[in-house]
């Protein structure tokens, strides 16, 4: 008993010297693990304690703890929506044009069709006088703002002195016509009318507070208060067509900005004379000093000779009744129209 309990302490010796020691042919580690270092404990900083001032945290769980996404963050059956274009920045114009001088409420852009439309468009539907009293425009007119902006300037700087010279205000501006997609003269085919880039009005009269009009093409309102108009509109716009530049204008007056080459400018506008009152009932008397008039010959004398002619012609001879029954009826002479 004592030999075999010598045996195994020795064996039980030999294997933990072993462990000790691994077998250089131990390469798949089948040998006993060999001891591991110690592990050094490291201190891990805790965070700073909650102030006393800081608001206490809500005991609701946020919209993702519930597992149904957040409103603003686009889910799985939610496609995520098209970010919305970026805000065009307001013109020079827009801002100038406020409601002390005009009501002119901005409206999209016009594409088409076409080449028609135009951008930084106004419906311009009254101008502030300085007084603060409103000229409507009727109906409401289509324009640029840089239009609008100009009929504005236009009524307020020259057209109130001339309505205050003729005892009145402003009341009313006759819009004709503003924005329309068309040709020139609304002739097919024709180059595109500034009227349908929204840079052109039409006006036929303005209308004072009074009850009178100035009609720009009438003929009974005074010559000097049409030229001062003429004056005035020639000075302002690019374009001026009225009376005498063709057909087309006869009643009414056009304006337009249209940029031209050099700053070209056109102003064709006849201001008539006006027209008589009372015309006259009578011819006036012809003066003494004419030369006297020819008195032409009578036609009614020439055929009178050539009837006198035919009379004194000898008579054709009795034909027999054979030959009268073979030859055609005698158609009595008629004469001729003229």
């Amino acid at each position: 008993m004592v030999t075999a309990a010598l045996g195994l302490s020795l064996v039980l010796a030999e294997r933990a010297e072993a462990r000790k020691h691994a077998s250089p042919l131990d390469i798949f580690g089948i040998a006993a693990p060999r001891p591991r270092a110690a592990v050094h404990s490291a201190k891990i900083p805790l965070p700073r304690p909650r102030p006393e001032e800081a608001p206490k945290a809500s005991d609701e769980a946020p919209p993702e703890a519930d597992g149904k996404p957040s409103p603003d963050k686009p889910g799985a059956d939610k496609p995520a929506e098209a970010a919305p274009p970026p805000q065009k920045p307001v013109s020079a114009c827009r801002l100038a044009l406020t409601e002390e001088i005009a009501i002119a409420p901005s409206i999209p852009d016009i594409r088409g069709p076409g080449a028609c439309g135009g951008e930084d468009l106004v419906r311009l539907e009254a101008i502030v006088l300085p007084d603060k009293r409103k000229v409507t425009v009727k109906p409401a007119a289509i324009l640029r703002c840089t239009m609008a902006s100009a009929i504005a300037d236009w009524l307020r700087k020259d057209m109130v002195p001339l309505a205050t010279s003729l005892g009145s205000t402003i009341g009313e501006l006759d819009n004709f016509d503003s924005f329309e997609c068309r040709g020139r003269n609304r002739v097919a085919g024709a180059m595109l009318s500034e009227h349908g880039k929204a840079n052109a009005i039409d006006i036929r009269a303005i209308k004072l507070a009074n009850g009178q009009s100035i009609g720009l093409t009438d003929r009974t309102m005074s010559r000097e208060v049409r030229e001062r108009v003429l004056h005035s509109v020639c000075g302002r716009f690019s374009t001026v067509l009225g009376p005498g530049s063709d057909w087309y204008h006869e009643d009414h007056i056009h304006l337009d900005l249209a940029q031209r080459r050099n700053d070209y400018r056109i102003c064709q506008w006849n201001v008539w004379d006006p027209l008589p009152q009372v015309a006259p009932l009578l011819p006036a008397e012809r003066p003494e000093e004419a030369p006297p008039r020819e008195v032409a010959a009578k036609p009614e004398a020439k055929e009178g000779a050539d009837d006198e002619a035919a009379e004194k012609a000898p008579a054709p001879a009795e034909k027999s009744p054979a030959e009268g029954s073979k030859s055609q009826p005698h158609k009595p002479a008629t004469k001729k129209r003229r």
